[in-house]
């Protein structure tokens, strides 16, 4: 079956069925051992390291598409054809204070 190890949460039958999503992976033993060993320095759990480590590449990931869209928009954008504040919104209605 190869070299690796599951993370599987078990619980006992009376435990409550858990709402918080949960994943299977299946990670080679060095990995899996690297893991544990970061978990155990950070005194959290396996499953709480691994959450933690997909949150930040998600906010990463989320960072490299949102530059991408910002290099787009700077490589395209001219003043020339440019709407104002003004021709957009047009003008408030509000008194200025």
């Amino acid at each position: 079956m190869g070299n690796h190890q599951a993370l599987r949460a078990s619980y006992p039958r009376h435990f409550p069925l858990r709402t918080t999503p949960q994943a299977y992976i299946v990670l080679d033993e060095p990995l899996y051992q690297g893991l544990r060993r970061w978990a155990k320095r950070d005194d959290i759990t396996l499953s709480l390291k691994v959450r933690d480590l997909g949150k930040d590449e998600l906010d990463m990931e989320e960072d490299r598409v949102l530059t991408d869209i910002a290099e787009r928009w700077v490589a395209t954008f001219s003043r020339k054809t440019a709407k104002t504040h003004a021709k957009v919104w047009g003008t408030s209605k509000r008194p200025r204070r």
